[in-house]
């Protein structure tokens, strides 16, 4: 029976935290038109890089960055902000009824009330201008008239 409580009582706190019910890692789905760019992502543990369209699995707390790249293309840089949505305000809220100050912090040190935007991240890649047209080459410069001859 003391077993039993013991348990309740460490599993009990975390039971309406968003850490249980949302997770600390999200999936993050990066897509470009045109396809097949080179999305690097920074800000994980491990920087990761991918062709689009993809999916990265993050840290919910992570500060992230992607950055575009394809050829004939201008690079991107996007970066995430994170936001807390209504499930993760509810699930941060559900420590007040089961989780208490215990869930709160957990939920705060792992970024599990949170989501990444924008998810999905889509981008639409500028061609690069075409190198502006040389002017005509410079002419040479003009010879003086000759002297008249006398």
């Amino acid at each position: 029976m003391i077993r039993l409580l013991l348990a309740a009582a460490i599993v009990l706190p975390c039971f309406g935290c968003a850490s249980v019910t949302r997770g600390t890692t999200e999936n993050i789905s990066i897509a470009t038109t045109p396809s097949g760019a080179t999305a690097e992502i920074s800000g994980l543990e491990i920087p990761t890089a991918c062709v689009t369209p993809c999916v990265v699995q993050a840290k919910r707390n992570a500060d992230i960055t992607v950055t575009i790249n394809k050829e004939g293309y201008e690079p991107q840089v996007i970066p995430l902000t994170k936001e807390v949505p209504g499930a993760g305000a509810a699930g941060f809220a559900g420590n007040l009824l089961a989780g208490g100050l215990i869930g709160m912090g957990v939920d705060a040190a792992t970024g599990a009330a949170q989501d990444h935007k924008p998810n999905p991240v889509i981008v639409t890649l500028q061609p690069v201008p075409p190198p502006a047209p040389r002017g005509p080459a410079p002419r040479p410069p003009r010879r003086p008239p000759p002297p008249p001859q006398s």
